[in-house]
């Protein structure tokens, strides 16, 4: 079965084809049936606990993620002659989050904060004392705020679910090695900032 062209199954990372109906997954072939169900089950608790952190509430996650399950069931066929199919996929659950923060409406939960301990233990062990600064949760989020997008995501995934580098390089569909270089650069970024937070 070919749902999309060949201009379309490259590794280039963008959102959802809206183009043309999906095919229902009771036409599928077994083994696309599989490979989407087995990708549901490895992806769907990390997925979780990510949007969790992100929205502040089970509904609300579970809400994104649906929605982000159901725009890749929709492009799977495609999806699996993508070069970096776990990379779009994070792509697309992180515009299903983005979506639901932009809701209108009275947003009805908070995040809640991310334990910073293991973040915190980490630049200590660096840098001995100069990060006390790290304890105050407001300046480190407003700190973490600030970091490029990809550091972002490495930062939360790896201190605020507690993944591994490799955990988190699985999940968002890159090498260790980049999940490892965006969190060397996080670090340096945030000493930075909560460097000059604290001086002001």
């Amino acid at each position: 079965m070919n749902d999309g062209g060949p201009e379309e199954s490259g590794g280039a990372v963008g959102l959802p084809s809206r183009r043309r109906q999906p095919t229902p997954m009771s036409q599928w072939d077994p083994t696309a049936r599989l490979s989407y169900w087995a990708f549901h089950a490895n992806r769907r608790p990390p997925y979780m606990r990510f949007a969790y952190l992100q929205l502040g509430s089970d509904a609300a996650a579970e809400d994104a993620v649906d929605a982000a399950f159901d725009s890749i069931m929709n492009e799977w066929h495609r999806m699996l002659h993508m070069d970096r199919l776990d990379a779009y996929a994070w792509t697309v659950l992180k515009r299903r989050i983005v979506d639901w923060q932009r809701r209108p409406g009275p947003r009805r939960h908070r995040p809640e904060p991310m334990d910073i301990s293991a973040f915190e233990a980490a630049l200590k062990e660096a840098h001995a004392d100069r990060y006390e600064a790290l304890t105050d949760t407001i300046r480190f989020y407003s700190a973490v705020s600030r970091l490029a997008e990809r550091q972002r995501d490495a930062v939360m995934l790896r201190y605020g679910l507690q993944c591994t580098p490799g955990e988190a390089a699985s999940v968002m569909g890159v090498d260790e090695a980049t999940v490892r270089s965006q969190l060397g650069q996080a670090h340096r970024r945030l000493a930075r900032l909560l460097d000059a937070s604290a001086g002001s």
